[in-house]
């Protein structure tokens, strides 16, 4: 199951916290969708999705400043 968060438009850290709060929401082995266009969260994202064993099952570049990330729940 997929679940989608839309953070576009907001500033960092914000799209990483709000992200941290939907993933408590699914279950293991489910998706999160995150679509930003927040910079620093290329990294924050990628770095907490690691740091908490989750794994990345798609990462792009939308157009110049917006990407999509799937963190796949451990």
């Amino acid at each position: 199951m997929q679940q989608k968060l839309q953070v576009l438009g907001m500033v960092c850290p914000f799209p990483l916290i709000e992200a941290k709060e939907a993933i408590k929401t699914i279950n293991s082995g489910d998706e999160l969708v995150i679509d930003f266009d927040c910079t620093q969260a290329t990294e924050s994202i990628p770095r907490w999705a690691a740091e908490d064993g989750h794994s990345i099952t798609n990462y792009e570049q939308l157009d110049d400043a917006s990407w999509t990330i799937t963190v796949k729940k451990k």
